[in-house]
């Protein structure tokens, strides 16, 4: 059997790291052919000595430039590109038999929408593409027969749950509900009052996940699981009414579904990305993921709490966002990139993410999502109303 050719967006993030763990365990099964990165060329260039790629991509030429006269001086022959433009070029690669979309935030968009046009295998860890563009990016999906297999631990547990029919309407389908869970992040039990003097260090800490720093601020902020409603309004076309968010602490159960009958299928397994990476590899097969078997017995009890929208309001915006339709979503999204990344620099506060996001989406009205165009407008605007308005009125 012919490996597939797999091009990872994102090699060098945590999403990446675990797809070549699994990768490196099925060489009969899979060749690595790009691997595309941010600035962590160190990384990137011993995984290039280990996986030899036809092609590496970075951010920007003098990146390229330090990292291609790296490979020539250890004899690599792999070809060192830069630039949105290389990203496009690897995911639509007509040699590219599937690709990972981990490239974290709005920057992993055009990339992601290439490999659907180009009906490439997808496995999708990158949320913001459906966030921000999901109506456009299911329809080029749809157009050009490409395969979409979601690789967040919670949509791929519902993608595992349901009817593999599910796409002509849950309700034909017999689903009632998908419940989507939580773990509830760091932060599930602290006092509101406290949450003012939250560090990025405090927020980063997950108590079940080892994630990069943005994803796990969404997480203690729950705007990560509000990102996921949209996310799987998109994949399993299901209303917002149909998606209920379960805090579930342990990270065992990674979601259900419930079926009209009162059955409730789910997905059970240890807290380790590289079970939906396998999956989604493999889909329709099972290969190993080198993930240790889950010991009910350790676990001992599962314990489900109803999510608090006061102490976490991002989640409440994201639903708020859904329902508004159109370019809500991605204002959301972009305020929330922004918000973080000021977190994170230690110019905004922990509650001051969400009346960031708050006051963007009040000064910014949605348009509709026409196009790609008017996507990464909405998107430019909202970053440049979110930045001004960090010095003015929410930097508390």
């Amino acid at each position: 059997m012919k490996p597939e050719n797999v091009t990872v967006l994102g090699a060098t993030g945590s999403i990446g790291v675990n797809t070549l763990d699994v990768i490196r365990r099925h060489p009969d099964r899979y060749r690595v052919f790009a691997l595309c990165a941010h600035t962590q060329i160190d990384k990137l260039f011993e995984q290039i000595r280990e996986f030899a790629p036809e092609f590496a991509v970075v951010r920007d030429a003098a990146l390229a430039a330090e990292l291609g006269s790296r490979c020539r001086d250890a004899g690599l022959s792999t070809a060192v590109r830069h630039g949105m433009e290389a990203l496009v070029d690897m995911a639509a690669h007509p040699d590219v038999d599937t690709v990972m979309a981990a490239i974290v935030g709005a920057a992993g968009l055009e990339p992601t929408l290439a490999a659907a046009r180009a009906g490439k295998k997808i496995l999708l860890a990158n949320k913001e593409v459906l966030v921000m563009a999901g109506e456009l990016f299911m329809h080029t999906v749809r157009e050009h027969g490409a395969v979409l297999l979601p690789v967040d631990s919670e949509h791929n547990a519902i993608f595992q749950s349901l009817p593999t029919d599910f796409s002509r309407g849950l309700s034909e389908c017999g689903v009632r509900r998908i419940l989507l869970t939580a773990s509830g992040g760091p932060f599930r039990t602290t006092p509101r009052s406290a949450l003012a003097d939250v560090t990025p260090e405090a927020a980063c800490a997950h108590p079940n996940w080892v994630m990069g720093p943005k994803i796990s601020v969404d997480s203690a902020s729950m705007m990560n699981k509000g990102l996921e409603v949209i996310e799987a309004h998109w994949l399993f076309a299901c209303t917002p009414e149909q998606i209920q968010v379960v805090v579930h602490p342990q990270s065992v159960i990674h979601s259900l579904v419930e079926y009209t009958d009162g059955s409730v299928l789910a997905q059970l397994g240890n807290p380790d990305m590289r079970t939906p990476i396998a999956y989604a590899l493999a889909y329709p097969e099972r290969i190993d993921a080198g993930v240790p078997s889950l010991d009910l017995f350790q676990i001992a009890r599962l314990d489900f709490e109803a999510p608090d929208f006061e102490r976490f309001p991002c989640l409440q915006l994201a639903y708020a966002a859904l329902r508004a339709g159109g370019t809500a979503p991605a204002i959301l999204n972009a305020a929330n990139e922004i918000a973080v990344a000021a977190f994170l620099d230690r110019r905004l506060s922990f509650l001051g993410i969400p009346r960031l996001i708050e006051a963007t989406l009040a000064a910014l009205p949605a348009g509709p999502e026409g196009s790609l165009a008017d996507v990464l407008t909405a998107d430019a605007e909202a970053r440049r109303i979110a930045t001004s308005l960090i010095s003015e009125t929410v930097s508390a």
